[in-house]
């Protein structure tokens, strides 16, 4: 078993993860900032139960603080590989604050990988994001695309930044990357600012939905879980191959329209939708729609969830935060 470092390990994507890391029998080195994005309170309930485990253990520091920073705040035994979840997420807010993406994905992610340098860490796996295909209009969305004048948001060239500077260290220093691109993320510990939460909020609120656009955009939502086996089996992967330079789509290969999206959600939680038209959010694609046939070639990655199903899982964590 492997000693991992998770960055973002008290996040949505990051905790769940870390419990199948420690499930099958890694040890879990978790980072996180508590980013103000949302309450600390919410990060430190999704690590409950992971400050229980003899395996895991906890540190608080920000990457934007610089190397010194993480040496300061990590413990000096071997970590074997490291996952690079934590990001400042979101496209609307990216648009409104640039700079801080900026600085947080791109400088806190060289920051990472200067501490990987120094350490001798060999393996990253970095999380991208389907935003990087901007407006394609080709699909389903592949990995080896030209994204030369795609990203529409700051955040997703931030996150385009990321997977070229991974590029850099694998030549430069012959570290072993697995870029994932992540599509549309949903499930139980979803942040309270993403779609499928705020709707359950207002349907049980009795509140209009807000419908940007004509509501035919489309993503390729992807149940957390499959997102996560998607990660452990190419943590799996880079812990046993070398000369690895890769990047892959974790998605569902399903684009769900809005409306039926909202729809879908209305029958989860049990009431019809009042539907609120507004215009179109700056930085937001048409559709998102990932081709995962690399994912499953190379990791035998095949999510499993139904949206059906997922949406049922994640009303159900909903009742018993309220409990």
């Amino acid at each position: 078993m492997a000693s991992i470092l998770v960055t973002g390990c008290a996040g949505f994507i990051g905790s769940h993860l870390c419990d199948r890391l420690l499930q099958q029998g890694h040890r879990v080195v978790g980072l996180d900032n508590f980013d103000p994005f949302y309450p600390r309170a919410i990060k430190q309930a999704n690590m409950a139960n992971l400050l229980t485990q003899e395996r895991f253990s906890f540190h608080e520091a920000d990457l934007q603080d610089g190397i010194d920073a993480l040496v300061d705040a990590l413990p000096a035994d071997p970590i074997e590989i490291v996952v690079h979840l934590a990001a400042k997420a979101g496209v609307g807010p990216s648009v409104k604050e640039p700079a801080a993406y900026l600085q947080n994905n791109v400088i806190g992610t060289t920051h990472l990988l200067e501490w990987m340098r120094l350490r001798d860490i060999q393996k990253l796996f970095f999380a991208s994001s389907s935003s990087v295909y901007g407006n394609t209009r080709e699909l389903p969305f592949r990995e080896d695309m030209n994204l030369q004048a795609t990203c529409i948001s700051p955040y997703a060239a931030s996150k385009l930044s990321g997977e070229q500077l991974t590029y850099t260290y694998h030549h430069l220093y012959g570290l072993d990357v697995l870029n994932a691109r992540f599509f549309t993320v949903y499930g139980p510990r979803q942040r309270p600012d993403l779609a499928i939460h705020k709707f359950v909020r207002r349907l049980r609120a009795g509140e209009a939905i807000p419908v940007f656009g004509d509501g035919s955009t489309a993503r390729d939502y992807t149940f957390v879980l499959d997102t996560v086996d998607g990660i452990a089996r190419g943590v799996d992967y880079l812990l046993s191959h070398s000369g690895v330079y890769e990047t892959i789509n974790l998605g569902n290969h399903r684009p769900v329209a809005l409306l039926e999206l909202i729809q879908a959600v209305g029958e989860a939680v049990g009431c019809e939708p009042q539907l609120e038209f507004q215009p179109m959010q700056a930085g937001d694609v048409d559709v998102t729609y990932a081709d995962i046939s690399k994912a499953k070639q190379l990791l035998g990655y095949s999510p499993q969830t139904t949206l059906q199903d997922g949406l049922r899982d994640f009303v159900q964590w909903m009742d018993q935060q309220e409990e």
